[in-house]
């Protein structure tokens, strides 16, 4: 529907499992991760100039039809998703250096 980009929304649901549990009704650590939130979308805003699909994508066909296009070499090849993948990760990982969460991260 090309509203908030995937990688984005990933990177945001990652915080979101490592900083939070998603039920504090306290403000103050809502706020915090509101703040965080903000941060990493404004990190990758500074990259791709928007965190929003169809402006990533610029140029590229849009259609309504229920049925996705092909996934196909060619498809690929004219999406710069990969990139936008390798950005929110980096993101990720500098902030999670940077702040590390109370719990234990995983090793990958």
């Amino acid at each position: 529907m090309r509203e908030v980009c995937g990688t984005s929304s990933a990177m945001f649901m990652v915080a979101g499992i490592l900083y939070g549990e998603g039920t504090e009704t306290d403000h103050a650590i809502k706020s915090e991760h509101y703040q965080r939130i903000q941060y990493l979308a404004e990190e990758f805003r500074k990259a791709h100039g928007s965190i929003l699909c169809r402006d990533l994508l610029k140029g590229l066909a849009v259609t309504n039809s229920p049925t996705p296009e092909k996934r196909t070499e060619q498809y690929y090849k004219v999406r710069p998703c990969v990139k936008f993948v390798r950005t929110a990760a980096e993101i990720l990982d500098r902030y999670l250096e940077e702040n590390p969460p109370e719990t234990e991260v995983p090793e990958t």
